[in-house]
């Protein structure tokens, strides 16, 4: 069976304003070539047409090649700076990424990379942690973090927007910040240990607001209800970043659209790309 194309229809891209040589998209479980229980879904069925991007999901590697090559054409680049997820607060510039990719096949160990370079692409892969892109206004510089939660309380989306402002030689207050589709303040039931992890990491000004986003689980006495997004916001405000658009998707409800590991196990993974268009300017100041 032919599958159609992957089209931008079948992709998420942030409603911000900021320069048009910011090109940032993420995908979603559609368009692509992966079957069950990688597939899209539709009226109750995982049928194929699957876009999974992960290559360590179990999928066949061929599908997940052949998705890749869907992606690349879509967005009209070369190759994509994967990293090697782990979890953590390490970041790196996409050009080198891409360097180390050619020199030794071997990916980056790191959950976010930046880039000042036009035609480098930043690239985060997702099943309900949070892809946050980043960039300024002008279109000087970009970065894409991987913030589920251990990331975001090693301060992951904060050190990222710190970088990509340096790059584009502004305050980080001036950048602009899109949260893209997650797990949602509804269905990420988590422990004490990571209301903890979140409290004992920001300043006195931070706790109320902090001890806000975690809702005492109304079924399960000891576990609370965790508000991903909510977090982000607040680690990017302490910054001054106030342009903040997104976070309003939930990747386990919305199960036409998006894979989700907390629902599903068994599943694919999405991508958030941002990129500078090696054919625009900057613009001027």
């Amino acid at each position: 069976m032919t599958m159609p194309e992957l089209s931008f229809a079948d992709v998420v891209q942030p409603a911000w304003n900021v320069s048009p040589r910011v090109r940032a998209l993420v995908t979603t479980r559609n368009g692509g070539v992966s079957d069950a229980p990688f597939g899209r879904w539709q009226d109750g069925v995982d049928l194929p047409g699957g876009l999974n991007l992960g290559m360590k999901s179990g999928d066949d590697p061929a599908a997940v090649t052949a998705n890749r090559a869907r992606l690349l054409k879509l967005a009209d680049v070369s190759e994509v700076a994967w990293l090697e997820q782990i979890h953590g607060a390490g970041i790196v510039r996409a050009e080198g990424v891409l360097a180390q990719a050619h020199a030794s096949g071997a990916p980056t160990p790191a959950d976010a990379s930046v880039t000042d370079r036009p035609g480098m692409v930043c690239a985060v892969m997702v099943a309900d942690c949070m892809p946050v892109l980043l960039c300024d206004e002008a279109g000087r510089a970009v970065g894409a973090a991987h913030a589920g939660w251990r990331g975001l309380a090693a301060g992951i989306v904060e050190q990222t927007a710190q970088r990509v402002a340096e790059l584009a030689g502004v305050e980080a207050g001036a950048l602009h910040a899109y949260l893209g589709p997650s797990i949602g303040p509804d269905a990420f039931e988590v422990g004490a240990d990571v209301r903890d992890a979140f409290m004992n990491g920001v300043g006195h000004a931070q706790r109320d607001a902090t001890a806000n986003a975690f809702v005492a689980h109304p079924q399960n006495p000891g576990k609370y209800l965790a508000d991903l997004p909510a977090l982000a916001r607040l680690r990017l405000q302490t910054l001054g970043v106030t342009r903040i658009v997104g976070g309003d998707m939930c990747t386990v409800t919305l199960r036409e659209r998006f894979y989700s590991y907390r629902r599903d196990r068994d599943t694919g993974r999405m991508a958030a790309l941002i990129w500078l268009d090696d054919q625009a300017q900057p613009i001027a100041d």
